[in-house]
This record gives C-alpha cells, sequence and structure tokens, in this order.
C-alpha cells in the first residue's frame, strides 16, 4: 500500500530522520569524537566497534518509512564522499544537517528554487576560497594527515607515512588483513602481475618456490604460441647470447612442457606465465607491461604475427621474481618521459570515470607505471580489534591519496569556519542593499549568505561539543584554531592538523546535493511496510 506526504509534513518527516541519524554519526567527529558499537550480523561476530561515520551510516535503518527515506539520502552521499576522497563522511553529514535545517528556516516565504540555485552556484566560490588556503604536502606533513586520519594514532600513521614515501606520489598502496597480529607494510618497487608460472618445473628457488632471475628479456605478447617454432628466431639468440627470458602470453601445453624440459635439462634459464586479466582490460594491462619494460607489444586483437618478433622487439628487466599466483617485475633504471606521458594521460582518464571499480582500475595502472606498490598488512588481537583497525587504516590510505593529489587545509573544521567567516562578512556588506533596489542582491541570495555563514561552522562546533568545549565567541586568525586533544590554539598547519583539500570539497559538494534534494522535495510517495535490515524504532531528538 501507498501513502503520500506533502510540503511542509513531507520535509519535517525527512528531517527528523536526518536529525537522529545525523546525531549518532556526529558524535565520532574529531579527536575527542567518541566510538559507536553496532550490532549486525554483517560485521565480524555480529558487532563492531568504530568512529568510522560511513561505517556508522550504513548501518542505520529506521523503522518510518520517510524518515528512512532521509537516511538512505543521507548515506548516499556519505558513501560518494568516501568513494572520491576516502574520508569526510561525518563532516559530509554534519554539514547536509546543517544545511537542511537552517536552510529551512531561512528559505521559508522565498522562492525556494532561486534559493538553491543561489546557494549550487556560491560552492564555486566556496571552493576558490578553500583553493586560497590550500597548501602542498611535505613529508612531514604526510605524516600528520596519515595520523589524523586514523583518529591520531601516532604508530599507524607512521606506517601510512613510510609506505607513501617509499612508492611516491603516484605509488599505490592498498589495505590487506595480516595474518598475525602485528601490522606491517611491504613495498615493491615495480610491476605486479596477478599471474604466476604456468609449470613448477620453471622453478629455480625450491625454498620459496620461486622463479627468480636477473638481467632478464622480456617478450610480451597476447597471442597464443601454440608451437616452439613460433619464437624459434628469438629463442636462438637468447640461447647464443646466454640471457635470461620471461615469456609473457598465452602457450599451447605443448610448448610449455618443451620450455621446461629444457629448463631441467639443458639449464635454460626462461619463465613463462600468461597474461593478466581478459577482455579489453588485458590489452590495456598489456601495454603497460610493455611500455614499462621497453618491448614491443605483439598482440592478436590488433593483427599482429608471431612469427615477426626479433630478438629487438624484447623488453629489459633487472629482475623477475615469479611465484605461483604473481608476478613481479623489477624495471631497469628511473620512469622515462614516454611512461610519465602515459602515466599523465590515466590521471587525466581517472577524473573522468564514475565507476569506483574502473577508477580503482586506473589507479592499479598508474602503480604499475610509476614503479610504487606497497602493501600494508593490518594485524589485530582479536577479529573485531583487526576489523576497527582495517577500516580506520584503509579511510587513512584514501585520505592521504587525496592530499597527495589535491594539497590540504587547516584541519579540525577551521578552513571551513574561515568560509563561513567570509560569507559572514558578505552578508553584512549586502544589508541595506536590497532597499536600495540593487539588482545584485535579492532577498534569496542574502539568506543564501547567512545559510553559508551559520552552517560553515557546525563541523567545528560540533568537535568543540565533543571535546566538552564552550567558546563564548569565536575569533581567530585565518587558518587559527583550536588543537582539540590540547586546548592549545594556533596556526593549525603549524601543529600538523590537516585535512586533504579534495576531502573537505567533495564533502561540502555532496552535503549541499542532500540539502537541494530535502529543501525542494514537495510531495514524497512510498510504502507503509518497513525497512528491512537492523531497525532502529526512537523518536528523534
Amino acid at each position: 500500500m501507498k501513502q503520500i506526504l506533502f510540503d511542509d509534513d513531507a520535509r519535517t518527516k525527512l528531517l527528523e530522520g536526518i536529525t537522529l541519524m545525523a546525531k549518532a554519526v556526529k558524535s565520532t567527529l574529531g579527536p575527542q569524537g567518541g566510538t559507536t558499537l553496532i550490532e549486525s550480523s554483517n560485521h565480524t561476530r555480529g558487532m563492531t566497534v568504530t568512529k568510522d561515520g560511513v561505517t556508522v551510516a550504513k548501518s542505520i535503518r529506521f523503522e518510518d518509512r520517510v524518515m528512512d527515506l532521509a537516511v538512505r539520502i543521507m548515506r548516499e552521499a556519505s558513501e560518494r564522499t568516501a568513494s572520491i576522497a576516502g574520508d569526510g563522511t561525518t563532516t559530509s553529514i554534519v554539514l547536509a544537517e546543517a544545511l537542511c535545517k537552517i536552510g529551512g528556516e531561512l528559505s521559508e516565504g522565498l522562492n525556494v528554487n532561486e534559493f538553491l540555485r543561489i546557494l549550487s552556484n556560491e560552492i564555486e566560490n566556496c571552493e576558490t576560497v578553500l583553493d586560497q588556503l590550500r597548501v602542498n604536502v611535505t613529508d612531514e606533513l604526510l605524516y600528520h594527515v596519515a595520523k589524523i586520519s586514523t583518529n591520531n594514532d601516532e604508530e599507524m600513521g607512521k606506517v601510512i607515512g613510510d609506505v607513501y614515501k617509499a612508492v611516491g606520489k603516484n605509488g599505490i598502496v592498498t589495505v590487506e588483513n595480516s595474518q598475525s597480529h602485528k601490522t606491517y607494510y611491504e613495498v615493491t618497487n615495480g610491476i605486479k602481475i596477478d599471474r604466476g608460472y604456468s609449470s613448477p618445473m620453471f622453478i629455480n628457488d625450491q625454498r620459496k618456490d620461486e622463479c627468480v632471475m636477473e638481467d632478464v628479456k622480456v617478450l610480451v605478447c597476447d597471442g597464443t604460441i601454440e608451437r616452439i617454432l613460433d619464437i624459434e628466431a628469438v629463442l636462438k639468440e637468447v640461447i647464443n647470447n646466454r640471457d635470461r627470458l620471461l615469456i609473457i602470453a598465452p602457450c599451447s601445453v605443448n610448448v610449455i612442457n618443451t620450455m621446461a624440459a629444457n629448463v631441467i635439462k639443458n639449464g635454460l634459464k626462461l619463465c613463462n606465465i600468461s597474461p593478466p586479466s581478459f577482455g579489453y582490460r588485458q590489452h590495456e594491462l598489456m601495454q603497460d607491461i610493455a611500455l614499462s619494460v621497453g618491448a614491443t607489444y605483439f598482440s592478436e586483437k590488433t593483427g599482429d604475427d608471431l612469427s615477426l618478433i626479433k630478438y629487438e622487439d624484447l623488453g629489459t628487466a633487472s629482475k623477475v621474481i615469479v611465484g605461483k599466483d604473481s608476478t613481479i617485475l623489477v624495471r631497469k633504471g628511473e620512469v622515462g618521459e614516454t611512461i610519465e606521458q602515459r602515466i599523465s594521460e590515466l590521471w587525466e582518464q581517472h577524473k573522468l570515470l564514475e565507476s569506483e571499480a574502473e577508477r580503482e582500475f586506473v589507479l592499479s595502472r598508474i602503480a604499475s607505471l610509476s614503479g610504487g606498490i606497497g602493501v600494508i598488512h593490518v594485524g589485530g588481537n582479536t577479529d573485531l580489534e583487526q576489523k576497527e583497525l582495517y577500516d580506520r587504516v584503509e579511510d587513512a590510505v584514501c585520505a592521504v591519496r587525496a592530499a597527495l593529489s589535491d594539497g590540504i587545509l587547516p584541519g579540525g573544521g577551521v578552513a571551513l569556519l574561515d568560509i563561513s567567516e567570509y560569507y559572514g562578512g558578505i552578508f553584512d556588506a549586502s544589508e541595506g542593499l536590497i532597499d536600495d533596489d540593487d539588482t545584485s542582491v535579492t532577498i534569496e541570495s542574502r539568506m543564501v549568505y547567512k545559510l553559508l555563514q551559520m552552517a560553515l561552522s557546525a563541523p567545528f562546533l560540533t568537535m568543540l561539543d565533543n571535546a566538552g568545549m564552550t567558546m563564548d565567541k569565536i575569533e581567530f586568525d585565518e587558518g587559527c584554531g583550536i588543537n582539540f586533544k590540547t586546548g592549545q590554539v594556533g596556526n593549525m598547519i603549524e601543529m600538523g592538523i590537516v585535512d586533504p583539500s579534495l576531502v573537505t570539497k567533495s564533502a561540502l559538494r555532496n552535503a549541499v546535493s542532500v540539502a537541494s534534494t530535502i529543501l525542494s522535495t514537495k510531495t514524497i510517495v512510498y510504502n507503509t511496510e518497513g525497512a528491512k535490515g537492523p531497525i532502529i524504532s526512537a523518536k528523534p531528538i
């Protein structure tokens, strides 16, 4: 059965859901924010302890269908912030609540569509102000970003900072569960291919079950080598030069067996792996591999003839390590101009992609080409502890990545507080201009200025409240604020309290998107059946 709500009744009910959800989420904001205990079958051992805003948001369902609609809108915005920037979910929810509450009051009796149009346009102005506050990341600030993103965990901040220093700006860092209680990282300076040897007969390091070779020629081809005669010319020169050879190509069983027999009986130093992935991804990855090692890529997809492969078409790696399931190619020399150009093209492609899976795929290609691959193995004494730490480290890794790509801002809610004060000045300056028939200032634009003045201070005020602190009057110089752990007042960047610029921008944009949806809603059509999943049946506060 369907029910319908209209106008104020609809928006009031939506706001009730937003208020209650925001109260649960924003209690985690800042260094003095608390943790949230969540009971759910979807979490480790039926429960989890977290300070991650998006984890809390994902766990909330309301029995009231309209309130649950509001939560779903908020959850989508917070997840979008997390997917773009990796962090800032709680800030996004705090901003969205403030914009909805205050915006609803200030827009009453006005042209709401015009009010929201002006609000949307002002976001670009906000980002311009943020860009003026932005600074590039130094090594020292890198550690601060990592520490803050792990909820001020010094040890984890150092681990993340160290691994990013090792892989470089264009490197990729991934997070995996450790098989022990220890947390540590590993760095591979080269290309990692998710394919292992085609036959265990290629193994030359019995202790590690690996084929390890140095100063290696590399053949890159996606067409199946059906007969050994197909590559006879190349093999002859490799043997005559006493080279080592890695063949990255699909091979028939007969070809694999022939090569393996020559390795065992004649001491031939070679190994074969299949091409990584499938379809178009395989084609792109093989191009990257060939480019990285300086090989000519022979592709069946473009009609290349295997019989034309010459010795000069082979690439070179300083070392290869071929295991059962993966292969590492260590490149010779530094990243060249051709590779730098490819990396630049991929970053531009990454900006245009909407699919998270495609974005991750492009990032992995960038990492391979730039030669930086870092893996953080997260441990813990219990499954619950490991899960909580894993979530924090994963968020921090994304936040550092965002900081490296777009710079950093004063943290602790100060960047948004500075914009709040900026709009307070605009609002004061616009007083009386409407009566003077100034066409550039309308009542809608003045109320938008007032909204931004009031709402953008919400993250700072929330952290102030979570720290149990109060201030009669907030007056700071630009870029200055409070260290909520120590109570010290000063320049936030100098104190190492920073936020990635991309995180703040994404949180603001997505919060405005939520507010626009809520404030423009005039009709809600909904089912009377209850929500599925963990239910919260409570009166909103």
